[in-house]
């Protein structure tokens, strides 16, 4: 049976600078799990497989079978439906945030954040599986029982025409289709293997194109594997690196995703590296394509993309760009002297992954630099100390639930999910029931902030400064975030109003400080904040995105979220230590607000670009101008928001947004117009900040109802449709979404609409 293992070390590879906090790995172990729990492990499985093209996200089912048993709740209150004429007390609403929250604390690991499900897109499996291929790791670092799992989930989530999608609930793309059929391959399934899935997704590929119409990331990872040619790419010169800083198209400029992932890139185009032919790659050469291997027009592949594929097209100055680096630049560098530029510029590229590798304790930015950056380490010596350190941290990506075995977008979203969490509860008023669980939070968030920049010269590696900051999941990963710097920053003010025998010990102030010092350096001269870093570059550089899949790649955009956070969290911070920096934060929360007000859709929304969608924008842009000192009287931000929010709620009292929405930016409903509880959740906080309840507190109480309702019989809420994104068009899972955001609204309810009534 699989178990979910917390803040454990385990090897004499793995490096931290506290002792795992907020790592979460599964592991097997076939001794483990009674008769019943096997068997309600399996009933999981089998509903989810049953009911996946309707319900395609899973539940995080074995995640909650074992902490029931490590956790139980010890008194489940009476589960409570309300009518639509019938009048929500205090009493009512108390119950259900009650039973929501003892059932949420029971999913609280013991080191204080709360696991969970964070995968969703498609395409980052197979370039683990391709790595650990070519570097002869594969049966050493997946075990059966991983590689029977990760089978399930690849055969779990092919659509109904046999092709796989971007992310688990998109149509089915090339990008996604080739990727899986290569990986279901590599993992030992042959080409009619799966009960006709392997067949049918080979016919998709095919009747689609063919595998020469795969996005510019699959045509990488299909040469690196030996079933694609490098003169099918377009291409990624290192020499890039080698630029003056002073460019605007220097790498360091860009997103540092973005950078992250093209660095290794650039580094397996430069060596054009190729993996062992095997056999099973020569087969992938005969199954992928229309024509035969060797008759392939792989000048003409440099550019095609399947149609299916294609949200970001490339204009005309893109193939003009990489048509003359591909005729004229490459050829040069690929022979003396120009080689000698090529050797300088490789040099550099691994210097700069080493770094990354080190300073991030080889967990990488994301999953898809991980296992480029281990690739590349394995490239440069496959003997490596690197390469061995990269190892243990690949099963920090791995998750496992009901439809099988994932790789995540992160290595969790620990720091994220537990700064919400504390603000949830606290909203609730019921702190000292929670004690417990608060304390333990308020640990966690405070041993997850980073507390040193990186070493050297920052502006040689192009990274900002750290110290203060808190990442998106652990202190190991210690990438800095503005938003989440800003969400632990509000966590741990909330919690320093609570008396420390109830919650803990405050925070030190002068981390507290460290922590603005960070946010305050993140503003952008258009009072808009990015994500991890300054806006280095200009918009126009989107021109050169060269992945057809994703938008606005390119440069660290800054984003009403982002933003938002900010304000809130220096208001906040302003309020407790008006002595610090006063005039620098004053004048950062009205550039801020400038910018929010600027930005705001001409419908009163604001578009989010990293929830789904309009919701979840506006009522960041909506918390962001209240946290400021405006309001609905003063404000016509704030009154054009609530009459969108408000046009928008659906019959049965709640909210729901389609990911549809993200992709084609307009705001979409969900199938049916059914409703969604953190959709419903965001809405309500948004107007609830807003002051309805002084105006008419009718669509708050309708949607209080709609989330009571939904509650399920121990206290959880259902995981109904995905509600993160990334890059405009690939979702991702915020699988404690579902738990948090009914709990704060309905806190936020219970305190400041039942309570003014």
């Amino acid at each position: 049976m699989w178990k979910l293992k917390i803040a454990e070390g385990g090897s004499p590879w793995l490096r931290t600078l506290n002792n795992h906090v907020g790592r979460q790995v599964w592991e097997f172990d076939p001794k483990l799990g009674t008769p019943e729990e096997l068997e309600e492990v399996e009933k999981a499985r089998e509903h989810y497989h049953n009911h996946r093209f309707v319900h395609k996200h899973s539940s995080d089912r074995l995640m909650r079978i074992q902490f029931a048993k490590e956790n139980p709740v010890k008194d489940v209150l009476p589960q409570i439906k309300v009518k639509d004429t019938e009048d929500l007390t205090d009493e009512t609403v108390t119950t259900i945030l009650k039973r929501a929250i003892n059932f949420h604390s029971t999913l609280q690991a013991h080191d204080g954040h709360w696991p969970g499900d964070y995968g969703g897109p498609m395409f980052l499996l197979p370039g683990l599986v391709i790595t650990l291929s070519i570097t002869g790791a594969l049966n050493a670092v997946l075990s059966d029982e991983h590689r029977k799992e990760i089978c399930r989930y690849l055969y779990n989530h092919q659509n109904e025409d046999g092709g796989w999608g971007l992310h688990i609930e998109g149509p089915s793309t090339m990008f996604g289709s080739v990727l899986t059929y290569v990986t279901l391959r590599l993992l030992g399934e042959g080409a009619k293997d799966g009960k006709g899935a392997m067949e049918n997704g080979r016919k998709w590929i095919l009747d689609h194109g063919s595998a020469t119409a795969i996005t510019s990331w699959g045509k990488m990872w299909l040469s690196v594997l030996g079933a694609f040619e490098w003169s099918g790419n377009n291409p990624l010169p290192p020499e890039i690196w080698l630029l003056p800083y002073i460019l605007p198209i220097h790498p360091g400029r860009m997103w540092c995703h973005c950078r992250m992932v093209y660095l290794p890139m650039s580094y397996l185009y430069g060596k054009r590296f190729v993996g062992p032919i095997t056999p099973t790659v020569l087969s992938l050469r005969k199954e992928l394509f229309n024509v035969p291997y060797h008759e392939i027009d792989w000048n003409q592949a440099r550019n095609e993309c399947a149609k299916e594929d294609l949200y970001y097209p490339h204009p005309l100055v893109q193939d003009i760009l990489w048509t003359s680096l591909h005729k004229a630049v490459e050829p040069v560098l690929m022979r003396w002297p120009g080689k000698k530029l090529r050797e300088k510029a490789l040099k550099t590229a691994i210097e700069h992954i080493h770094y990354e590798d080190e300073n991030t304790r080889y967990i990488c930015i994301g999953p898809v630099n991980k296992v480029l950056n281990m690739l590349c380490c394995w490239v440069e010596d496959p003997n490596s100390e690197a390469f061995k350190l990269h190892i243990p941290r690949i099963y920090d990506y791995l998750w496992i639930a009901e439809d099988g075995m994932k790789m995540q977008g992160y290595n969790g979203s620990q720091l994220w999910d537990t700064a919400f969490a504390v603000q949830a509860i606290v909203s609730t008023n019921l702190v000292e029931e929670y004690s417990s669980t608060l304390r333990k939070g308020h640990k966690f968030i405070k041993d997850s902030q980073v507390l040193e920049n990186c070493p050297g010269d920052l502006d040689f590696w192009y990274r900002h400064i750290s110290k203060g900051a808190w990442p998106f999941s652990t202190s190991d990963h210690g990438w800095p975030i503005s938003d989440c710097t800003a969400e632990g920053l509000k966590a741990v003010l909330v919690l320093s109003k609570i008396p420390s025998e109830i919650v803990g010990e405050p925070l030190d102030a002068n981390r507290l400080y460290d922590a603005v010092n960070v946010i305050l350096s993140l503003q952008n001269g258009d009072g808009g904040f990015a994500t991890y870093e300054l806006t280095r570059s200009y918009r126009w550089l989107e021109l050169i995105n060269p992945a057809e899949t994703f938008g606005d790649i390119v440069i660290d955009y800054p984003y009403v979220e982002c933003t938002s956070a900010a304000i809130q969290a220096l208001a906040s911070f302003k309020k407790l230590y008006p002595g610090h920096r006063p005039r620098e934060i004053e004048q950062c929360i009205k550039k801020g607000v400038e910018f929010i007000e600027k930005i705001q859709e001409s419908d009163g929304s604001w578009y989010g670009s990293w929830g789904v969608c309009f919701t979840y924008g506006t009522w960041f842009g909506v918390k962001g101008l209240v946290a400021a000192g405006m309001n609905y009287n003063n404000s016509s931000s704030i009154r054009k928001a609530c009459d969108f929010l408000l046009s928008k709620q659906l019959d049965s009292g709640g909210w729901a947004e389609s990911y549809l929405s993200c992709q084609n930016k307009e705001y979409t409903n969900l199938k049916g117009n059914r409703s969604h509880v953190v959709n419903t959740g965001w809405a309500m906080l948004a107007l609830v900040d807003a002051g309805q309840a002084e105006r008419d507190p009718t669509p708050l109480h309708r949607g209080a109802r709609c989330l009571i309702n939904s509650q399920m019989e121990n206290g959880d809420f259902p995981q109904e449709e995905i509600m993160g994104v990334f890059n405009r068009n690939c979702m991702i899972a915020y699988s404690a979404y579902r738990n948090i955001f009914p709990i704060w609204a309905l806190g936020e309810y219970r305190c400041r609409v039942l309570g003014f009534s």
